[in-house]
């Protein structure tokens, strides 16, 4: 069965959607509105929802005048917000974005695990390694760290992160009110992890988490980030535009995967998708119109700047995008963008309206069966284990998307019609981690 992910920043995913009509601008900071389209999306027997996040606000520029026009600067922290959503749902995935260049691998074990607890078995952590100097200047930093260091720390980060998850054995806790023990000491098992980024002693203090490990997802397509979502990720979200390209990464991905000691099964990959939905293809492009309409020149220009790495107001709008420098910013989304831009022929101006749309992602336009015929092609031949669904604009095209589509793909026996579990591991079809210092202490035992 296809595997869907919603990704649902508050407005939407146009760069334009908050100044949409039916949109709700204000929506990044109100929990019931998150509430209801997280609930809409549950409806729709999603897999998960996805939160992506920044620890700063993700521009170059110091214009307050033209911040003002993005309408994107301020939401929720996205692991609170799922605390907060957790209680108000019962089966869908519950994933948030977390950098493991800004933060510590003990404060990011105990959050998730946490969340985990709190949804019964339903948490995701989107690792990201960030790519801005706007974050890095929030840290005491000048500039953001450069991009092999940051892989590097990132996957002795995630060493240290699975290894307090395994502090505990899933049968430590005695609760032994009798004996006075409340837990077995011989399933206590303390990290004392020293590395090249950390020193951590350990144990973690929350136990050991209903799934084991939340779900790892991971979303850098560059030569690190797939190396490393090859070695940790579950699911990998990415953005390819055309079916040779998506097919591509998906052989090399799943080869990759398998040269780490994995199986292909155990890492979903879920290229994002922006659907615009009409009775009719022209009632389609006249809805997308309309959004492209809203773009503000200054918008999308820093937009297309944040994708490239480099400061595109320089370029001639109505000339071809010129050869580009190396980046520390992320290499895949540069590229992503640089090969459209030469593939169909755009202009800057061109360019920086196809980015805003769907931000590097396929932008799929049709009726409900136009949209399922496009996802069942790129399904059927290896190209994709499901799709991370962009909205254009929320709450209308997801609902759009849950009352049309996903009943177009039930028809035809490639969606669910029934949550198959309560975790999202379980919903996933992915195996619950073992605990391998309990093995390893097990065969210590059997040795002595």
């Amino acid at each position: 069965m296809m595997k869907l992910g919603a990704f649902l920043p508050a407005p939407g995913h146009h760069v334009a959607a908050w100044r949409h009509p039916e949109a709700m601008a204000s929506g990044g900071l109100d929990f019931n509105y998150y509430r209801s389209i997280v609930q809409t999306a549950e409806r729709g027997l999603f897999d998960l929802v996805f939160l992506s996040d920044g620890v700063g606000i993700r521009t170059h520029y110091n214009d307050k005048d033209e911040l003002s026009r993005w309408g994107r600067m301020v939401h929720f922290e996205p692991i609170t917000l799922l605390s907060a959503l957790a209680v108000h749902t019962t089966h869908i995935g519950l994933t948030g974005t977390a950098s493991t260049t800004y933060n510590e691998p003990f404060n990011m074990a105990r959050k998730f695990a946490s969340l985990d607890f709190l949804s019964a078995g339903r948490a995701g952590w989107n690792v990201v390694t960030s790519a801005s100097d706007a974050e890095a200047k929030n840290f005491s930093l000048d500039k953001q760290v450069e991009h092999a260091t940051r892989y590097r720390r990132a996957r002795e980060f995630m060493q240290v992160v699975t290894g307090l998850w395994d502090s505990w054995e899933d049968d430590a806790f005695l609760y032994d009110k009798a004996a006075g023990r409340y837990f077995d000491p011989d399933k206590l098992h303390v990290l004392n992890h020293v590395g090249e980024f950390f020193k951590v002693q350990g144990p973690l203090n929350v136990a050991r988490a209903p799934q084991g490990y939340p779900v790892i997802v991971q979303a850098g397509s560059s030569a690190d980030g797939q190396d490393f979502a090859a070695s940790v990720a579950e699911v990998m979200f990415t953005a390819q535009q055309t079916l040779p390209q998506a097919q591509a990464l998906y052989r090399g991905m799943k080869e990759q995967v398998v040269q780490h000691g994995r199986s292909p099964d155990h890492c979903k990959i879920m290229p994002g998708l922006f659907p615009v939905i009409g009775r009719t293809l022209a009632e389609a492009e006249d809805k997308y119109a309309v959004l492209q309409d809203l773009i503000d020149e200054r918008v999308g220009l820093g937009l297309l700047s944040d994708r490239l790495g480099v400061e595109a107001s320089v370029f001639p709008l109505d000339e071809p995008l010129p050869e580009l420098p190396e980046t520390e910013g992320s290499k895949s989304r540069q590229q992503l963008v640089y090969d459209q831009a030469r593939r169909e022929g755009l202009t800057v101006r061109q360019l920086y309206k196809a980015v805003a749309g769907g931000r590097g992602h396929r932008v799929v336009l049709g009726t409900a069966s136009d949209i399922a015929d496009q996802m069942q092609d790129w399904f059927d031949n290896e190209a994709a284990d499901g799709f991370n669904i962009m909205p254009p604009y929320l709450p209308g095209c997801l609902s759009e998307f849950v009352d049309q589509v996903i009943p177009e793909l039930q028809r035809r026996g490639l969606f669910r019609t029934a949550y198959e579990g309560t975790t999202l591991r379980e919903n996933l079809g992915l195996p619950r981690p073992a605990n391998p210092r309990a093995a390893q202490a097990q065969q210590d035992q059997a040795a002595a």
